[in-house]
């Protein structure tokens, strides 16, 4: 809470029980003083105690008419204890409780503590329905064989066996995938409430036995023209429709189309080839050359080929990036000869402009030497990579063409200028809010101080100095959150007035939201765009989060630091610069204006806002962002805490994965002091305020 939630009056120091200083007071009646000691001596204890008891029952009276009746109605499977701010009588699950703004809390065995603001109402009874959420638990996958492709929810996970994966509580699709295995589809129900549970996958196999004896016993098999191996079982086949191809020298090729069911095995009995009148095997270096006999096709090489003696057959191999090859040839009945052909390459000329020098280039994974160079490639397309440590490599595809020459430059960039040149300046949600581009790596500011020096003045006890890093590239939104784009996730919020003044109009920043209702709203946002939620939410509570995502977040409390203080090689103490007060209208803040709303105020300056502002109403500072200063407080990412004073370098820190309370920067319009305008001030809570709201920010890689 800062100095200005509460104003505070003489009263408020009064000790309990007394009466307040601010009460005016009656003469008293005029009495001899022995005529008042004798009626202190007929005060008799019993007097004392009668009284005291009428007090009581009157508090107990008052209290049991106008209390209602509240009954909590909370799904665990473990024993709950719960408690309740205020005066409160409980009896089991149904309490008696007065009317207004009561804290809750619940814990359980296995699960999340609840901790909600509830209202009780003026309804004579009332429920109250409360589903808590349980811890994650461990769930540990195997397959029958190993090495089956895992999915949850459609996500891979890798491949079983897989140990220890931490879910949460709940249903989830889970798929396995595996060559020459049916496809396994089911719901894998995790219990959670640090249970350990195991699942145990027998997968069924999508292929059948075809046996057959042949003669000649000496039979190649195919399948599909893939060939297949022939084991004492037969041949193994997948479901569905397929060819069988049985091949022999000096006999003709005989084909049977099967229709496979999976696990239903099939005995071809006798099967008999017809001997060829004259047999050509013929093979090519590269093989899978296609192959013509007598302008027919009849297959990729390698083939056995069954010829009508005594014609002469054209034979024509051709494969592309090759020159076709040729032959023509005329065999005797009976006869079995064997061609192997060499296809000899068509080249073409690829020259390569190379920065820097020191770079390697590779043609599909193999490597061709340094720097600017002129290969000759075959006339296919190639994969043309450039490495070089430290840069970003350069990936592109060429088809080389005889007689002409291709051309390749490629300059590589550093590792840092190629995420830079990569990123675009600013972004749109599909709200259309703009979030401009923050690339740390590109500042010399970096790694940079986070907190204040002892001798900064209205420096508070928790802004201790502490060297900071990030690395991480990142996006922050150009205007605090609106009223309207809220609006458009949660349609009944109303933020309110204050006095007659609206804090509702659709531009003006939204206020009186928690910390968790602005962080479902980035997951509901990053869904909306396609984008993977950075939080984890079970059954509508923040629960955790996942640093690798690229979803729409809260700003971590290093970003706000750095996007709003960190200028170049100078560090701003204010959003308008480093003076205090400001000279010019910077910001909003509580101002003349604001007296009668505020109390406290910064004497002399004027920004015309008695509450908050459109959004975007004052300049933007160096980054193009606004109101980082003021209008309103902003939730960042961060669970509190204090950092330790001999703290060591911290890099692209986001904190806990849960906190009890979490972090607030920036001034408002309610605020005035030195030290509350200071862009190093620090707040924190969880509950909304009527000054407090919200910017988001993303990951930009």
């Amino acid at each position: 809470m800062t100095d200005n939630d509460t104003k505070l009056t003489p009263d408020a120091f009064a000790p309990a029980g007394s009466a307040p200083t601010s009460e005016q007071l009656s003469a008293a009646t005029f009495e001899p003083l022995a005529q008042a000691a004798d009626q202190k001596k007929r005060v008799s204890l019993a007097q004392i105690g009668l009284a005291g008891a009428g007090v009581l029952i009157a508090a107990l009276l008052f209290f049991l008419f106008t209390a209602r009746s509240l009954t909590l109605n909370i799904e665990a499977e473990a024993e709950t204890e719960f408690s309740l701010s205020g005066l409160n009588w409980s009896f089991g699950d149904r309490l008696l409780v007065r009317p207004g703004k009561h804290v809750l809390s619940i814990v359980a065995e296995g699960y999340h503590p609840y901790e909600q603001t509830i209202t009780v109402g003026n309804a004579d009874t009332q429920q109250l329905d409360i589903r808590l959420a349980p811890l994650p638990g461990t769930v540990s996958i195997t397959t029958q064989p190993e090495g089956a492709a895992i999915a949850l929810d459609g996500l891979s996970l890798g491949n079983a066996p897989l140990t220890e994966l931490v879910l949460e509580a709940g249903s989830y699709a889970l798929s396995t995938e595996q060559p020459r295995y049916q496809p396994w589809q089911g719901q894998l129900e995790v219990t959670g409430r640090n249970q350990s549970q195991s699942v145990d996958i027998a997968l069924v196999p999508d292929w059948a036995q075809v046996r057959f004896s042949a003669t000649p016993p000496t039979v190649i098999a195919s399948v599909d023209g893939e060939l297949a191996e022939i084991t004492a079982e037969g041949v193994s086949v997948l479901s569905g429709n397929h060819d069988l191809t049985l091949n022999a020298a000096g006999f003709m090729p005989t084909t049977v189309t099967l229709n496979i069911v999976a696990g239903i095995d099939q005995d071809l009995g006798a099967i008999t080839l017809i001997p060829a009148d004259a047999t050509l095997t013929l093979t090519s270096t590269p093989a899978g050359a296609g192959v013509t006999v007598d302008n027919t096709f009849v297959g990729l090489t390698p083939l056995i080929l069954p010829l009508s003696p005594g014609e002469r057959h054209g034979i024509s191999l051709s494969k592309a990036g090759y020159r076709a090859a040729s032959l023509s040839l005329t065999l005797k009945r009976g006869e079995t000869t064997r061609r192997a052909v060499t296809l000899e390459p068509e080249l073409g000329e690829v020259r390569f402009a190379i920065e820097p020098t020191e770079a390697e280039v590779f043609i599909n994974g193999e490597a061709m030497g340094t720097g600017s160079q002129t290969l000759s490639l075959p006339a296919v397309p190639q994969r043309v990579e450039v490495r070089l440590p430290g840069y970003a490599t350069f990936e592109t595809e060429v088809l080389p063409k005889p007689g002409l020459p291709q051309q390749i430059a490629a300059t590589l960039l550093t590792e840092a200028a190629a995420r830079k040149a990569a990123m675009t300046a600013t972004v749109t949600t599909p709200l259309g809010q703009t979030l401009v581009l923050v690339d740390p790596a590109t500042e010399t500011q970096n790694p940079f101080t986070m907190g204040a020096s002892r001798r900064d003045p209205g420096r508070r006890a928790n802004e201790v100095e502490h060297p900071v890093e990030l690395r991480r590239a990142f996006y922050i939104a150009s205007t605090e959150t609106t009223n309207a784009q809220f609006r458009q996730f949660e349609a009944g919020h109303d933020s309110g007035l204050i006095e007659s003044y609206s804090l509702d109009r659709d531009h003006q920043p939204v206020a009186g939201i928690s910390w968790q209702q602005a962080a479902s709203f980035c997951n509901w946002l990053s869904r909306l765009e396609g984008l993977p939620p950075f939080y984890r939410e079970n059954q509508g509570i923040i629960i955790g989060f996942n640093p690798s995502s690229t979803g729409y977040r809260l700003p971590s409390e290093a970003e706000w630091a750095f996007a709003a203080r960190v200028d170049g090689d100078l560090v701003r103490r204010f959003a308008w610069g480093n003076d205090f007060p400001p000279t010019t209208v910077a910001t909003n803040v509580a101002d003349n204006t604001s007296a009668l709303v505020t109390g406290r105020i910064l004497n002399g300056y004027t920004d015309q806002f008695v509450v908050s502002a459109p959004v975007g109403s004052f300049p933007a500072n160096h980054r193009g962002l606004h109101d980082m200063g003021g209008n309103v407080a902003e939730w960042v990412h961060d669970g509190y805490r204090i950092p330790s004073a001999n703290a060591q370098l911290d890099i692209d820190p986001l904190g806990a994965q849960r906190g009890d309370n979490y972090t607030i920067r920036g001034g408002s319009w309610a605020l005035s002091r030195l030290s509350e305008l200071r862009l190093t001030f620090r707040d924190y809570g969880e509950r909304g305020r009527d000054d407090l709201g919200f910017r988001i920010a993303r990951y930009a890689e």
